[in-house]
């Protein structure tokens, strides 16, 4: 299921790389202001087709990641927000949504507005890639396994020991997970627990990042 899940979105991907002059959104899937700002163009174009992740999923990844509402939850190419809106609907969490793509932001700010959680959540038009997400205690992800791998080093260099990561289908390479979950959907939930040091084999590679 995995492998037909990562050939589609690679199809898709190919497809859309292909149509000219397109706008591309982030994959996937927290104090909102109040002020509604204007659309902004995008820093550079997004790595990869915005698919959103199911709400069952977005329910499990939070069960799995056990949290709370003192959790700070960061989610690395946000979409429509869903998580992070789900998260404080349901704990009461105070969440951080990140996407390059100023469609996305808007519509994740609109979503919060319906779903009463302006006071929770965030949305932030930047580049992963060079954002600041230290302060978080959950990191959820929907991103392609290259870009996981990618990220690795800057989730090591930010983020606290004891923070939990969740991903949605895609794993980090050498990084063995925690724990991995099948759904009854077909898709897989992986999770880790940022260690007090960097595995011995990943040292090489994403200690001088």
């Amino acid at each position: 299921m995995q492998l037909q899940r990562t050939a589609w979105v690679l199809m898709a991907i190919s497809v859309f790389m292909g149509v000219a002059g397109c706008d591309s959104p982030t994959l996937t899937n927290a104090q909102t202001p109040q002020v509604e700002t204007p659309t902004q163009s995008p820093e550079r174009q997004p790595d990869v087709v915005y698919v959103p992740t199911p709400q069952e999923v977005v329910d499990e990844m939070l069960t799995l990641a056990k949290v709370t509402k003192d959790d700070v939850i960061y989610d690395l190419g946000s979409g429509d927000g869903r998580i992070p809106i789900t998260a404080a609907q349901k704990y009461g969490t105070r969440g951080v949504g990140i996407d390059i793509n100023p469609e996305r932001i808007q519509e994740a700010n609109e979503n919060a507005q319906k779903a009463g959680v302006t006071d929770r959540v965030q949305f932030l038009q930047q580049d992963l890639f060079q954002s600041d997400f230290s302060e978080a205690t959950v990191v959820t992800l929907y991103l392609l396994p290259e870009l996981n791998v990618k990220l690795r080093p800057q989730l090591f260099k930010q983020l606290k020991p004891g923070t939990r990561i969740v991903s949605h289908d895609f794993d980090m390479g050498d990084w063995k997970p925690d724990q991995v979950v099948q759904t009854q959907e077909g898709s897989t939930i992986y999770y880790w627990v940022i260690p007090e040091q960097i595995p011995a084999n990943l040292r090489d590679t994403d200690s001088s990042t």
